[in-house]
């Protein structure tokens, strides 16, 4: 798009034809002790040749993620991408898809999300899900708030195990709403139902638990169901749908609410965005869910007709009656994800979950044989798990790692100063043998340079 300025003839014709003289009056109702005196220390601007020349040189510090052999996670994951799902994705009457305002003329978007919306249901185990959200911790803060809707309570327990990144936001989104947060410890790395009994009573509105959780620990999710709902609360559950090709949905241990991110499901790392955020509930809360829901019907000539049957937004009702600020939905991802469980179906996301399962396993084993590094947590885990180290060691050989072309994983001290000893490693389907041989060789190597 050209920007092409104003001339000073069309400036003179502009301000005469409402009657002022100068640019300036337009502000004149502006106390003039307010007002910027001096023009802003803004440099010159750059030539289009400069400018090329400066972003294509920034572009070249940036190396493809496929110049690493990636063991991060925490929430992010370098999982397989087929290649029909950017073919489909690249599409004219995909691409340029955004959001169904006029909702009479977009029955195919509509459609999309409506199979999105199914098999989210079908894959959750859940009676409802809605359009999508921005991304799986604006989702798990939206269950918050649904939580607090429906029980009309305003306490909400977050137990250490979740996210971190997560928590942040849901911090974020509960502040306003004068939220109560009340926090679980984990120090063992997961839940403890008895501690959780005692903490939890009929002033809360939820309890969150993440399963997988963070360290990537399998929750007691059964004895938490039961003793969250026999104090009646409601039962918020984040997970990852990569998972349930191999564990059980949220909806088999009676979930209230489930959530999660949907970025493994065929949607590229991208620097952290756009992903997709996954919200699913019971049928009983489908007045409470936020965002908008797309339903099926016909029409006056008995055709199939796909329409917005939910959308509780500010945008179309009064803002006091609206469940969320929440704008629009993650069309193009969620299809991205709509495709992608399509493509693999029950048996192919089985086969991916058991690869991340046996092939994290196996880089443990081996870790824990050929070096002196151990687990921090002897839990079942998925597909990620900790290892616990001396204070300080993990970021020189992380570094040291790097330089050998392995993303290592993610120090958790940068979250928390009491997990500085913590290093989170994720293994995912992409991973070969030839690959966790070499990361278990290169640790091997470089911790003996460190004591270990």
């Amino acid at each position: 798009m050209k920007y092409t300025p104003h001339t000073e003839e069309e400036k003179r014709e502009m301000l005469a034809r409402i009657g002022i003289s100068a640019i300036s009056d337009l502000f004149a109702h502006i106390p003039k002790e307010i007002r910027l005196q001096e023009p802003l220390p803004i440099p010159f601007g750059l030539s289009e040749f400069e400018a090329k020349r400066l972003l294509e040189g920034l572009a070249k510090e940036n190396k493809p993620s496929d110049d690493f052999i990636n063991f991060l996670g925490g929430g992010a994951y370098d999982h397989l991408i087929p290649a029909v799902i950017p073919h489909l994705l690249q599409r004219s009457e995909y691409y340029t898809a955004y959001t169904p305002y006029q909702a009479e003329v977009s029955q195919g978007t509509l459609q999309t999300i409506f199979e999105f919306q199914s098999l989210i249901c079908e894959l959750f185990n859940m009676d409802v899900a809605n359009a999508s959200m921005y991304d799986g911790a604006s989702a798990l803060a939206e269950g918050c708030l649904m939580a607090v809707a429906i029980k009309k309570r305003r306490k909400i327990l977050l137990p250490s195990s979740l996210n971190p990144l997560y928590r942040t936001v849901v911090e974020t989104y509960l502040k306003g709403g004068e939220v109560e947060i009340v926090y679980l410890p984990t120090p063992e790395g997961r839940v403890d139902p008895a501690t959780l009994e005692r903490i939890i009573n009929q002033s809360f509105a939820g309890v969150v638990v993440q399963y997988p959780n963070f360290f990537g620990i399998l929750e007691p999710m059964a004895e938490i169901s039961e003793i969250v709902h026999r104090n009646d609360l409601l039962f918020i559950v984040v997970t990852d749908p990569i998972s349930l090709g191999i564990l059980r949905p949220p909806g088999d241990y009676s979930a209230d609410i489930a959530v999660g991110e949907g970025q493994s499901l065929g949607i590229p790392l991208s620097f952290g965005g756009p992903y997709l955020g996954l919200l699913a509930t019971k049928q009983e809360f489908v007045r409470f869910i936020p965002g908008r829901l797309v339903g099926k019907t016909v029409d006056l000539d008995g055709s199939v007709a796909y329409v917005l049957t939910l959308q509780t937004r500010e945008q179309h009702i009064k803002r006091e009656r609206a469940t969320s600020n929440i704008c629009t939905n993650s069309a193009l991802c969620a299809l991205a994800a709509t495709i992608y469980l399509s493509l693999l179906g029950r048996e192919g996301l089985k086969e991916v979950g058991l690869h991340c399962l046996n092939k994290s396993h196996y880089l443990l084993e081996m870790i824990e044989s050929e070096t002196k590094f151990r687990r921090a947590f002897h839990y079942p885990f998925f597909k990620e798990f900790v290892l616990r180290g001396k204070s300080g060691i993990w970021p020189p050989i992380l570094k040291a790692l790097k330089a050998k072309g392995i993303l290592g994983g993610i120090n958790l001290g940068r979250f928390r100063p009491d997990w500085d000893e913590f290093l989170l490693i994720a293994v995912t389907e992409k991973r070969t043998k030839e690959e966790l041989d070499f990361f278990v060789s290169a640790l091997k190597e470089i911790g003996g340079n460190y004591g270990m």
